[in-house]
C-alpha cells in the first residue's frame, strides 16, 4: 500500500472517531458500520469478459463462438468466479448476412441453431469449472452501442424489434430454465444509450427491458436478471427497481485514461495524455480519488436498497500509460470492493486484458505461449 494510502486511510479513521464521538457510539462500532459494504444482494463475482461471440463481423476468433477451455481452467485456478459473455445476436441468425451483411426485419426471427450449441457449450463448461455465466447480448435486434445503423429496426421505438428482443430472450430462458440461478444469470444488453428526444426515453428503456423480463420469468421465475445503467452503463434505474432486476455499472470513467487512443471512442486520437489524478492548470485536482467514489455513490445507495449491484465491464486501453493505469485502476478496484461491488475486467485476452494486450512498456511472463500481465493479475486477485 503506497504513503498516500496509508495517509488517506488515516484521515478516514481520524474523522470516522470523530463523527463517532458526537454520535455518543463507539469507534469500534462506528467501523463496523462503515466497514459493512453496500452491496450484499447478489455474490460479489469476479471475473472477466470473454469475446468468443462479441462480433459477428469478424474474421478472428470474436465471431467463432468457440470459448477456449484452458481460459476457463485458468480463471478459476487463479481464484475467479465468474464470466460474461457479450454475444451478438447475428450470430444465430439464419441468414444470408454473412454475404451480404444486412438483415431485414423478417430476418430477426430466423434461429440457427449451431451457434445455440455453441452457446451451450460455454453453458456447459462454465459449470463443469464452477464459474458463474452471465450471458449478455452485446449487439441486440435494435441496438448495439457500436453500429447501431446497422440494425434493421430501432429497438427502443419500433414494435418489431421489440418483440424480437423478447423472443430471443424467451428462447434463451426456455433453453437454460433448468440451469440454476446460482451458475446462470441474464445481462439484458448492453450499455444502454444516454436517453434522448426522438430516440430513447428512461421510459421507453423500462417498458422494453420490463417486457423481457416478464418473458424471461414466465420460464425461469428465480432467474437472476441484470440491467445495464443508462447513458452507457453510468446511470443507475431506480425506475426498475419493483422489477427485482440487478445492475450493472461500467468503469470507465474517466476516459481519457480508459480509452486513450482506443479509435472507437477517442477517434481523432486528441485525448490529452494520461494522468491520475488529473490536474487542471493551476495544479488542482480536477479528476481524482475523490470524484472516483462520487461517481460510483449512486450505485452504492441503489445497492443499500437491497439491489444487486454489479460491475460487468472496467479495465484500460493498452495505450494508456501502465503507470497510470495501475494507479487509476487500483482507485477503481478499492472502491468497488469498498462497496461490496463484484467486477469483471474487460477483456480476459485482448488489448485491455492480463493475457497477450500489447501493451509496450511492461514486461510479459511467459504462459503457455501467451504473455501474462501478472502485475494487473495480483491487482485483480487482492480484490
Amino acid at each position: 500500500m503506497t504513503r498516500s494510502t496509508n495517509r488517506r486511510d488515516f484521515l478516514k479513521t481520524a474523522a470516522l472517531g470523530a463523527a463517532a464521538v458526537a454520535a455518543g457510539i463507539s469507534t469500534t462500532e462506528a467501523s463496523a458500520a462503515e466497514a459493512k459494504p453496500a452491496q450484499t444482494a447478489i455474490p460479489r463475482w469476479r471475473g472477466f469478459n470473454l469475446t468468443n461471440f462479441f462480433q459477428a463481423l469478424s474474421r478472428g476468433e470474436e465471431g467463432q463462438g468457440m470459448v477456449r477451455e484452458d481460459d476457463l481452467r485458468w480463471i478459476r485456478d487463479w481464484g475467479f468466479d465468474f464470466v460474461r459473455l457479450p454475444m451478438d445476436y447475428w450470430l444465430w441468425i439464419a441468414s444470408d448476412w454473412r454475404q451480404t451483411r444486412k438483415l431485414s426485419p423478417d430476418d430477426l426471427f430466423k434461429i440457427d441453431q449451431s451457434m445455440l450449441e455453441k452457446v451451450d457449450r460455454t453453458v456447459d463448461l462454465c459449470r463443469k469449472y464452477k464459474l458463474h455465466l452471465s450471458l449478455n447480448f452485446h449487439r441486440a435486434p435494435g441496438y448495439c452501442i457500436n453500429n447501431p445503423e446497422r440494425e434493421p429496426l430501432v429497438l427502443w421505438r419500433d414494435e418489431r424489434a421489440q418483440e424480437a428482443f423478447v423472443f430471443h430472450w424467451d428462447l434463451f430462458a426456455k433453453r437454460y430454465k433448468d440451469v440454476p440461478t446460482t451458475e446462470l444469470s441474464f445481462n439484458l444488453v448492453n450499455e444502454a444509450p444516454t436517453p434522448r428526444k426522438d430516440y430513447m426515453t428512461r421510459e421507453d428503456y423500462c417498458r422494453v427491458m420490463t417486457r423481457a423480463v416478464e418473458a424471461i420469468r414466465r420460464h425461469s421465475p428465480k432467474r437472476l436478471i441484470l440491467i445495464d445503467g443508462l447513458s452507457v452503463g453510468n446511470e443507475t434505474v431506480p425506475e426498475m427497481i419493483p422489477t427485482g432486476v440487478a445492475q450493472s455499472v461500467h468503469a470507465y470513467w474517466p476516459a481519457q485514461i480508459s480509452h486513450y487512443r482506443a479509435s472507437w471512442v477517442d477517434r481523432k486520437g486528441t485525448f490529452p495524455e494520461p494522468e491520475w489524478p488529473i490536474r487542471a492548470k493551476d495544479g488542482s485536482v480536477r479528476q481524482g480519488r475523490k470524484q472516483l467514489e462520487e461517481r460510483f455513490a449512486p450505485w452504492a445507495e441503489l445497492a443499500r436498497k437491497g439491489i444487486g449491484v454489479h460491475c460487468g465491464e472496467c479495465g484500460c486501453f493498452n495505450r494508456t500509460p501502465y503507470k497510470v493505469f495501475m494507479a487509476w485502476f487500483t482507485d477503481v478496484m478499492e472502491v468497488l470492493k469498498g462497496h461490496g461491488i463484484g467486477y469483471a475486467l474487460w477483456n480476459f485476452r485482448g488489448s485491455f486484458g492480463i493475457l497477450d494486450s500489447g501493451r509496450k512498456d511492461i514486461a510479459y511472463e511467459d504462459w503457455h505461449g501467451h504473455q501474462l500481465d501478472r502485475k494487473l493479475l495480483e491487482v485483480l486477485q487482492r480484490y
